[in-house]
């Protein structure tokens, strides 16, 4: 289905896009934790609201 030139690259690609991601992450971790606190908690309250609307949604249901 593929040949293996592009099996190489697909492979190349994977690792080269990984290692990237990893760097960017480690750049930016401490600016996340200087301009994102309390992110966590919008999270939370965000599957909070889904499961309320899914609780709401079962009880009317049935």
């Amino acid at each position: 289905m593929f040949s293996t030139n592009q099996l190489i690259f697909a492979i190349c690609f994977v690792i080269a896009f990984s290692v990237f991601i990893i760097i960017s992450y480690r750049m930016d971790r401490k600016l996340d934790k200087k301009y994102y606190k309390g992110t966590f908690w919008i999270l939370v309250g965000f599957i909070v609201f889904v499961l309320l609307l899914l609780a709401i949604k079962t009880f009317l249901k049935g």
